[in-house]
This record gives C-alpha cells, structure tokens and sequence, in this order.
C-alpha cells in the first residue's frame, strides 16, 4: 500500500485530497494545526485504518516513522482576511513550513506537490497567465505576505530540486470552490453565495467589471493527483480558463438562489487584480487534464452545500 503526508489535511483542498487518496487506497496522514482547518472535513475519514490525523503546526519539524510516497503541501492561510489578520504566520508558513515539508519529502525519498497559487502573477499584465509569467506583485503591499510567501516558496523547492535532487511538483491554483470551502472564508463565491441565501445585499468591490476563472474542487483535485503520478517539476497552471466578471457572477447567483438581494458596490481592495484567467495548455498536454465542470453545476453544489449548514446572519 502506497502511503501520502498531507501537510493542511483538514482544510478545504487538503481534506478533498485526503478523501480521494483514500478512495485509490492509499495510507493517508492528515497534519493541520488547525488554524483554518476544520476537524468536520475529515470527519468521514477518521474511523478510517488507512487513515491518522495529526495536529501540528507545519513551522515545527516534520516526522513519521513509515515510508512515504507522497507529500503534499496545502497548508497555509488562503483566505484574504485570515492572512492579513496574522501575515507574519503566512510568511512562516511559507518559509520555515515549506522548508520542513522539503526535508521531509528528502528524508523519505518522496515526491513532494507544493500547492503555489495564480496570485504569483499579482494584477497580472498578460492575459491569460502562461507559466513562463513571472507576474505583476507588490511586494509590500496587504496581500504581499501571501503573494511573496508562495512566490519565495516556488524558489525554494527549485533551489533544493537542483542541489539535493528534490522531485517537486509545483502547481498554481486559481479560484477553487465547493463543498467545504468556510462560509467564513471571505473569497468571493463563499460571500456572495451567502448573501445571496440570506438575502442580503451582495457585496461588489469596485465596479464588477474585474474577472475571475472559478474551477470546481472535483476538477482541482484530479489535477493534483495526476501531477503527483509524474515526475513533472512544473509550474503547472491548475484552474478554469472560463473568465467571468464578478457582476455576471453575482447574477448567476441571484439566479440560482431565487434571492431577493440586491447589488451593492464598495470600493475595490489594494493591489486587487483587474483579470484572473488560467493558460491551461501545459496542463492538457502534460497531465492531459482540463476541468469539466461548468459554473452553473458546480454553483448549484456550493448552494446545496451551504443550505445544509443553516447560516444565519
């Protein structure tokens, strides 16, 4: 039995990966110090033999006494609120964190998939964002103690993959979303959706005409796993290359949702970028990956997943 270290095991991907990692009959460690994770994501798998959950900061060194496989790193702060309330754990944890998970993957001979994300790019000045990119960032501006953390890390496993033979995988992921995404988390789809089933005024920062590409956690998750059965070094651009503005975004969800709310408009964060959209031709032809989830289906999920929770506001 092959056996995977998830490093942010309980969180919102981390926990999606642990679950199809068991499903192809994997031994799976779950380690999250819980931070943003949540135990009930990984609820189903804890009476699971095949299954251990740790809790444990990342910043501390990593250890286990089997052989491992696979090591896959998703633990750090993703939500915008979350970072800027405790930046300097985000820079750590994309530091002193990823340097463990490196040692770790180098101890057991493993294959480490550091999750790197589309906000390497910053406001990006090409369209869409091809790998070769090397991005629009602030690198003191609110976001920087995300953007740099991931930026830094990336230059991390490409320095110890050509001194100490590291196999990496490095993947950008762009705007995730499903069942277990906190309704809390303050990225985009989770409070409009929210709003929306409150019937509360939907939030629109800026005029609405900026875009995002949203990918569906199914699809998200089979792309980590394929790269993780190759020796592909990347980066990688995980995502949905189909651009919507965050206005037609809100009216899909009025839609879907039957609300009441109505639109209103905010002035736009620092630093947020105008277009987000994937270049996925290195994913097809390496991985022979590309989502199939459409936006209105995997929406209709997240309404279905956050009915089941009874927010109140």
């Amino acid at each position: 039995m092959k056996s995977a270290i998830v490093l942010g095991g309980a969180g919102f991907l981390g926990s999606h990966i642990c679950d199809s990692l068991i499903a192809s009959n994997y031994r799976v460690t779950a380690i999250d110090n819980l931070s943003s994770g949540n135990i009930q994501n990984i609820q189903q798998l804890l009476g699971n033999s095949n299954f251990t959950f740790v809790v444990q900061d990342i910043c501390f060194p990593l250890s286990v006494s089997h052989d491992v496989d696979l090591v896959f790193n998703f633990a750090s702060l993703a939500s915008p609120p979350r970072y800027f309330l405790d930046p300097v754990g985000t820079l750590r944890a994309g530091s002193i964190g990823v340097e463990n998970a490196i040692q770790l993957s180098l101890d057991k001979g493993a294959r480490l998939i550091h999750a790197s994300t589309s906000e390497v790019y910053g406001d990006p000045l090409e369209h869409p964002q091809t790998e070769a990119y090397w991005g629009n960032v602030n690198p003191v501006g609110e976001r920087s103690c995300y953007d740099e953390a991931k930026r830094y890390a990336e230059a991390l496993c490409v320095a110890y993959a050509n001194t100490k033979g590291l196999d990496v995988g490095l993947i950008r992921i762009f705007n995730t979303y499903g069942p277990r995404l906190d309704p809390n988390d303050g990225r985009v789809l989770s409070n409009l959706v929210n709003q929306a089933l409150l019937n509360s005024d939907l939030t629109i920062y800026g005029d609405g005409s900026q875009t995002r590409s949203f990918c569906y956690v199914s699809d998200l998750v089979r792309g980590i796993l394929a790269c993780s059965l190759t020796s592909f070094r990347g980066p990688i651009n995980l995502g949905n290359p189909n651009e919507i503005t965050i206005v037609d975004l809100a009216k899909i969800i009025l839609a879907r949702t039957r609300s009441s709310s109505r639109l209103i408009f905010r002035d736009l964060p620092m630093d947020d970028p105008q277009r987000r959209c994937p270049d996925i031709e290195l994913a097809k032809r390496i991985l022979n990956w590309e989502p199939t989830v459409n936006l209105e289906t995997g929406v209709d999920f997240l309404i279905e997943w956050y009915s089941s929770l009874n927010l109140k506001n």
